[in-house]
């Protein structure tokens, strides 16, 4: 078997035919203008349509990454406006926030300056019982901050309730809308004794009851109740709400009704605590003689 032969070019060598080749070219384009000029219409007709192409794609392309950028830069700015909307948001929650307690401490000091005889302290609500009407809840004060069982508790316009467990650093309030509480109250106007009794049924109504009326008593609806003197454990004096559909019973010796209470028991967030418990032992002295 015959050994093939392998041969080589040197580049340079096809470097120097291919610029050889070009030159001729041009210089028999430039001497045969005219018998070109076919051959050229020729390539025009065939190259221009294919640039026309080729820009259109170039122009497409250029159009998409352009496109591509635009998203890229408003995805950008979507991003930082939402993280400035959700600051101004926080923002805004916590005005608002502070706006709701502003406007509870301007209650609570109003309903303190209605009852500035008594020494108070102000309390925050932190757990309510199993219902949503604070029929029992927890405050955050306690012993330490000079709380003691039986201490009165307000809020709103009037009496919420009456401490009954107290902690170091809490204490449990009873309300007087809870099933167990009963009031000894006095009808502002004609001092005619009456008894609040708590019913968590009636809250829906937004009332409580009101009983044990003379049925003499010259009462209307509307008429305020406060705390009796006579209480055990309730400081004279405290507003508890506002009778209404006042009702004599068959035989005209008592009368009882409904009392819309002072305070909003479906929402209770800051309260005042009366920090003087009743002389209860003096009372009953003074009830004996």
């Amino acid at each position: 078997m015959r050994k093939r032969t392998k041969i080589t070019i040197d580049p340079k060598y096809i470097l120097i035919i291919i610029v050889a080749a070009c030159v001729v070219l041009m210089v028999v384009s430039f001497k045969f203008q005219d018998k070109m000029e076919p051959v050229r219409s020729v390539a025009g007709n065939i190259i221009t349509p294919m640039q026309n192409g080729i820009n259109r794609v170039g122009t497409k392309i250029a159009e998409q990454l352009d496109y591509i950028t635009t998203m890229k830069e408003l995805v950008k700015e979507n991003k930082e406006l939402k993280s400035q909307l959700d600051k101004v948001s926080a923002e805004n929650r916590l005005l608002q926030q502070d706006k709701y307690e502003l406007e509870n401490f301007r209650k609570l000091y109003d309903l303190g300056e209605q009852y500035a005889s008594y020494p108070k302290v102000a309390a925050r609500v932190i757990s309510s019982g199993n219902d949503n009407w604070y029929s029992t809840f927890i405050i955050d004060k306690g012993s330490d901050d000079g709380l003691a069982v039986n201490m009165n508790v307000m809020a709103g316009d009037g009496l919420v309730g009456i401490i009954i467990e107290v902690n170091n650093s809490y204490s449990r309030v009873r309300s007087i809308i809870d099933d167990s509480s009963n009031v000894a109250g006095t009808f502002l106007k004609t001092s005619d004794r009456c008894i609040v009794s708590g019913n968590l049924g009636l809250l829906n109504e937004g009332v409580i009851e009101v009983s044990g009326i003379n049925g003499s008593a010259d009462i209307k609806d509307g008429y305020a109740v406060v705390t009796s003197q006579i209480s055990d454990k309730y400081l004279p004096g405290i507003l508890i709400g506002y009778a209404r559909d006042l009702k004599k019973d068959s035989s005209n010796i008592t009368q009882a009704g409904y009392l819309t209470p002072a305070a909003d028991f479906s929402k209770l967030d800051m309260v005042l605590v009366i920090t003087q418990v009743k002389d209860s032992e003096s009372l009953k002295e003074m009830l004996d003689k």
